[in-house]
C-alpha cells in the first residue's frame, strides 16, 4: 500500500474547538477504525448518528486541518519488511513541491515530506520513507528515487531504523467540548 502524505496546502491556522460528537468520534477511533465491512456505519451506530454524518465530520475535521489523514497503517514488520530507510535528499528549494509530489506518488514510498535545512550540519530538505525485505532492496528503491530527482538533487543518504517505535494517532484527554453546530 502506498499513501502519500506530502503536506497539503491547508492547515490548522485558527484554533479549532472540537464539539462533543467530534470528540466522541476521535475517542472511538484512537485504537483504529472498526474492522468491519462498513466502519463508518459501525461508528455511527455506536454514536447514534448516520454513517454519512460520520464521514462528513471526518472530512470537516480534515478540511479544517485538525486531522491530516485517515489511513491504514500496516505493520510492515509482520509483512516481512524489516529494513526501513528514511531517505533524505538535498533538493533545490524551488523543485521540492514538484519533486516531493512525484516521490510521494511512488508505490514503494510510505510517506514523503519537506523538512527545513539546518545549515551547515544538515542540508537535506526532502524525506521519503522506504521499506524493504533487505538492505539492498531499500538501496535499490533509493536509486530509483535518485534517478527520478535527477539534477534537482545534489546529495542524499539513507538513515536506517534501529528500533521499532510504537505508532499512534491522535490521542485526546477527556475534557469539556464546544457545542456542535448541527
Amino acid at each position: 500500500m502506498s499513501v502519500s502524505t506530502f503536506p497539503s496546502e491547508h492547515s490548522a491556522d485558527t484554533h479549532y474547538q472540537l464539539c462533543a460528537t467530534d470528540r466522541q468520534l476521535i475517542l472511538a477511533t484512537q485504537a483504529g477504525l472498526p474492522l468491519t465491512a462498513d466502519p463508518w456505519a459501525t461508528l455511527g451506530e455506536q454514536l447514534g448518528i448516520p454513517a454519512e454524518e460520520v464521514l462528513a465530520r471526518f472530512q470537516h475535521m480534515q478540511d479544517a486541518g485538525v486531522l491530516r489523514r485517515v489511513a491504514a497503517v500496516p505493520d510492515h514488520y509482520k509483512l516481512g519488511y524489516r529494513f526501513n530507510g528514511m531517505t533524505v535528499w538535498d533538493i533545490r528549494d524551488e523543485a521540492v513541491p514538484e519533486m516531493g509530489q512525484r516521490v510521494g506518488e511512488l508505490p514503494f514510498v510510505s510517506h514523503c515530506y519537506r523538512r527545513p535545512r539546518h545549515q551547515p550540519w544538515w542540508t537535506y530538505n526532502l524525506f521519503a520513507m522506504v521499506h524493504g525485505t533487505s538492505r539492498q532492496e531499500v538501496e535499490d528503491k533509493a536509486g530509483q528515487i535518485r534517478d527520478l530527482l535527477g539534477e534537482a538533487c545534489s546529495s542524499h543518504t539513507i538513515l536506517y531504523s534501529s528500533a521499532i517505535l510504537k505508532k499512534t494517532g491522535l490521542r485526546l484527554k477527556k475534557q469539556g467540548d464546544a457545542p456542535c453546530s448541527e
